[in-house]
């Protein structure tokens, strides 16, 4: 069954399980496209933010986060709607571990240095569809601006 979702969300057929990437794998990458496309493209900044958010959030080698981002473009492109990849976060994670998928969401929309009324909105939605409170999704927020140095340390 899972691996019939993946091949529904990623559009492909793979041979092996070496060769397919995990469900939750497909759906937290498809987010984080979804999260640097709001403005209808991916410059070059995000989609390096993205690939090394996937290698190091999934302990990816740098070609599987290619491969894993590729897949969810895909996906993107054939899906019509975010609940079936926010379902999959909401099923498969704890929610603390949802706050850390909303931190990293922030550092893609980061990546140009700014944020869109757009992007922000985005990240309001798709913290309440995956459960995370405003709360905590403001706190991410601070925590990846002071990584970047866009805010002093509280």
């Amino acid at each position: 069954m899972i691996e019939r979702i993946v091949q529904l969300l990623t559009g492909a057929e793979f041979k092996s399980s070496a060769d397919r990437p995990d469900e939750l794998q497909v759906a937290v990458a498809a987010l984080l496209v979804e999260a640097a496309r709001v403005n209808d493209r991916i410059d070059a900044s995000k989609r390096q933010v993205i690939e090394r958010l996937l290698t190091s959030h999934f302990g990816l080698s740098p070609d599987a986060s290619v491969a894993l981002l590729t897949a969810a473009e895909d996906a993107v492109r054939r899906s019509t709607q975010l609940f079936r990849f926010t379902e999959i976060v909401v099923r498969r994670l704890a929610p603390q571990d949802r706050a850390k998928i909303v931190e990293i969401l922030w550092q893609v929309v980061y990546a140009d240095g700014r944020l869109d009324p757009e992007e922000d909105a985005f990240l309001r939605r798709i913290g309440a569809l995956i459960g995370v409170a405003d709360a905590e999704r403001v706190q991410a927020r601070r925590h990846v601006l002071r990584r970047v140095g866009q805010i002093e340390p509280a």
